[in-house]
């Protein structure tokens, strides 16, 4: 199988949010000039992301939206629902669980589990609500999760992660700031990069002034 590079992975988001966007303001055609301007990124990166998959556009009239969606969202994986566990129920946790725009995306969180006494039992949504850690794995088991978010301290991330793999996960978001040793994909998610990287742009743009 053709290894897509990561990037690549992550500009088809982008370029799905855009083009949902378009989509619900009734536009029905989009060139690679057009997306690539909503991106800010060159119209030949765009047709070559594009052409990992296969050709979707016309020339002369470019991609027509409802379709490119629909592909990307095969491509994503999102044309399926995903039901998703989240370990730790601090403000991440508990922010992610109550995230509207999950559901939309098809990714249902269908559990919550901590470790602390008074956090278990607490009802986070009309549908979740804490549950102790000790019932994990037979939970993804019973339910057949198939992704989890890691929202728990650094020194209990990489036990989760086992227990996790072991059940049957067969993804990670992890926001625990931490790079865990599993077998399985992970995703890291550290605002504090964001922030860094924004303020070296920032700094770098003033000393180029």
């Amino acid at each position: 199988m053709r290894k897509i590079p990561k990037p690549t992975i992550r500009r088809l988001a982008i370029y799905y949010r855009c083009l949902e966007r378009l989509e619900q303001q009734g536009e029905e055609n989009i060139s690679s000039k057009l997306l690539a301007q909503m991106v800010h990124i060159k119209d030949s990166q765009v047709r070559k992301d594009l052409s990992y998959f296969g050709s979707f556009g016309r020339r002369g009239i470019g991609y027509n939206i409802q379709k490119l969606l629909s592909e990307i969202r095969k491509i994503l994986g999102i044309h399926k629902s995903w039901r998703v566990v989240i370990i730790g129920a601090g403000n991440i946790g508990q922010a992610i669980a109550r995230f509207k725009h999950m559901e939309k995306h098809n990714f249902q969180v269908i559990g919550v589990f901590d470790t602390d006494k008074r956090k278990i039992g607490k009802q986070i949504t009309n549908n979740l609500v804490v549950s102790d850690i000790n019932s994990l794995e037979s939970f993804i088991v019973h339910n057949q999760a198939e992704i989890a978010v890691i929202a728990t301290p650094a020194e209990a991330a990489q036990s989760v992660a086992e227990r996790l793999e072991k059940a049957g996960i067969r993804g990670i978001i992890c926001f625990a700031p931490i790079t865990l040793d599993c077998n399985i994909p992970v995703e890291y998610v550290d605002i504090t990069v964001f922030f860094k990287t924004l303020v070296h742009s920032v700094v770098s743009q003033t000393h180029n002034v």
